[in-house]
């Protein structure tokens, strides 16, 4: 049997305001994380590459306040990879990739140079 395996795990900065909705009795946060990858290009020149990625999560077991998540805060993500799609005003369908967290750990911001 083959077994696919779809697990992410983030480090970063919030980017955006979180966004966060009652469904039902469960809350829903939804956030731009931002992480950045430095590297020396061909040449051996410094860069920085920074790479936005849509979280989404729900209240539940490993999850911290969602009231207490705030932009520029460092958070860590552990979650899968999912594929939305949606149409837009001109009848395209159009995709995008959001992380659906299973854990969200808000880090220590003594440790955010590790």
């Amino acid at each position: 049997m083959d077994r696919s395996v779809n697990r992410i795990e983030l480090r970063g900065n919030v980017g955006t305001t979180p966004r966060i909705n009652v469904v039902g009795e469960s809350k829903v946060i939804k956030f731009a994380l931002a992480t950045n990858e430095v590297f020396k290009d061909r040449s051996g020149v410094i860069k920085e590459e920074t790479t936005w990625h849509n979280i989404v999560a729900w209240t539940g077991r490993g999850m911290p306040d969602f009231a207490e998540i705030r932009k520029g805060m460092c958070v860590s993500v552990n979650g899968r990879v999912r594929n939305v799609k949606y149409t837009n005003s001109e009848g395209e369908d159009k995709y995008f990739n959001e992380v659906l967290a299973n854990r969200l750990h808000i880090e220590d911001s003594l440790n955010l140079e590790k």
